[in-house]
């Protein structure tokens, strides 16, 4: 699954947007940290950080709600897993951003939000410290950058600062589950 989603994730991304796809190969990187911590779902882990940006590809966009139409590209197009479908849907915390932009009911719809807490942290800790050039960083680094990148009043903005505690809350899960394990 993992190559299947870099192959797709570089053939949408690489020409068009190079830097969200330095950005999607540095939330891989992350995933490939934590495959210890989540052993079974390590490879779909791996998928989701890799295509989670994809729905940004200016041939994918319908909704202008990346989440929603990487989602959709993914189902419709690949027939991918459910499960990495709803993973590239709701990353993190999607569901409060398409509140902001009226899209809410369906994503829930479509889309609902997978009852798996440390995998879909997981992917909030992924996404949330990595830089737009994919670099490490940290949650509240990377909240300053989203909200000063698309501005406080965007609905991008709005939504950063009203998900960041609980972005800061999944980093300090994933934290807590990754200090337990063996090194």
């Amino acid at each position: 699954m993992v190559a299947w989603a870099t192959s797709v994730a570089e053939a949408e991304l690489s020409g068009a947007l190079p830097r969200r796809w330095a950005h999607s190969q540095g939330v891989a990187a992350r995933a490939a940290e934590l495959a210890s911590a989540l052993s079974n779902d390590a490879g779909l882990l791996a998928a989701a950080a890799t295509l989670h940006d994809v729905g940004y590809a200016p041939r994918l966009v319908v909704t202008g709600f990346h989440p929603l139409d990487g989602a959709r590209f993914l189902r419709d197009e690949h027939g991918a897993d459910e499960q990495l479908v709803r993973l590239v849907a709701n990353h993190s915390f999607a569901l409060l951003e398409a509140e902001e932009r009226g899209l809410r009911e369906e994503l829930e719809a479509e889309f609902p939000l997978l009852e798996e807490p440390l995998l879909v942290d997981a992917l909030v800790y992924c996404d949330m410290t990595t830089t737009p050039d994919g670099e490490p960083t940290t949650a509240q680094d990377r909240v300053e950058e989203i909200v000063g990148r698309y501005g406080a009043d965007s609905a991008v903005g709005r939504f950063i600062r009203r998900a960041s505690l609980e972005i800061f809350a999944a980093v300090e899960r994933v934290d807590a589950a990754l200090a337990t394990q063996p090194r």
